[in-house]
Order: structure tokens, then sequence, then C-alpha cells
């Protein structure tokens, strides 16, 4: 599953940085409510990937409150350090079956599909984006750039 995972970084990293600061706060909460979703739903099957899938939501709800980004409520990270915590929390991500010794079961395979989830959201997001803004632009963001 590693060499899919950097197959999949390295295509996702040629393609255009499409994702903008707001679509990314987006999907940064949709991810953590699909992780806080999954580990109230495993809890009575298998409480370790529901403890699992509780960290890993947890982990990304709470980078993406302290973003500095649309959606962040205490503007403690920028934009770009975001990014590189990102790649944290997909190794977090991809390394959690076997950090609750849940390798084996059903679940894991929840965790692979949301590290290769993530690592394309973070491959194609322009992390840049704040600092290569069009002086005299009034801030709005509209989606995709």
């Amino acid at each position: 599953m590693a060499l899919l995972h950097k197959g999949v970084a390295l295509a996702a990293g040629r393609m255009p940085k499409m994702i903008n600061p707001r679509v990314h706060s987006a999907l940064d909460y949709a991810v953590a409510g699909s992780f806080l979703l999954m580990g109230a739903l495993f809890w009575k099957r298998n409480r370790r990937a529901a403890i699992g899938s509780l960290l890993c939501g947890g982990a990304t709800a709470a980078v993406s409150l302290l973003t500095d980004y649309p959606g962040g409520a205490r503007k403690v990270i920028s934009y770009p350090m975001h990014g590189q915590i990102d790649t944290s929390l997909i190794a977090m991500t991809a390394a959690m079956p076997r950090l609750v010794n849940i390798e084996d079961d059903r679940e894991a395979k929840f965790f692979a599909r949301q590290a290769l989830a993530k690592t394309v959201i973070t491959a194609m997001t322009d992390f840049d984006y704040d600092q290569r803004k069009k002086p005299g632009r009034d801030g709005a963001d509209e989606g995709f750039v």
C-alpha cells in the first residue's frame, strides 16, 4: 500500500495546484467529520479502530480550527505550515492500523482510503495561494483557482 501512496502523491503532485484555502478548509472538515462518524460507527464492533479514527478526526479538526484560512477559528498556524502538518497527519493516518493493532481487520482499509484521499487533497492544494494573490483583489475566493 505504501507504494500506491507514493505513486498517487507523485501523480497528484504533478497536477496543477487547483485547491485554494477555502476549498481546502471545507475538505479538511469533511475528512475530519468522516473520521469522527466512522469512529462512532466502529465503536461497538472494533473499539481499537474507533479510537484510531477518533484520534485522526480530532487531530484533523484541531489543526483546521487553528489554521489561518477560511473556517479557522484561532489563526495560530499559517496556511503553508498547515500543508506541512497535513503531511504528518497523512503519515499518522496510514500508520494508525499498525499503531492500534488492527492491520488484519477490515477497518484498516478505511484508514488506507482516508490517507490516500488526504494525499491527493494535499498534493493538489496551492499552499502559496495567499502570497501570490494579486494586489487590489477584494480577497474573495471563488472555489477553485
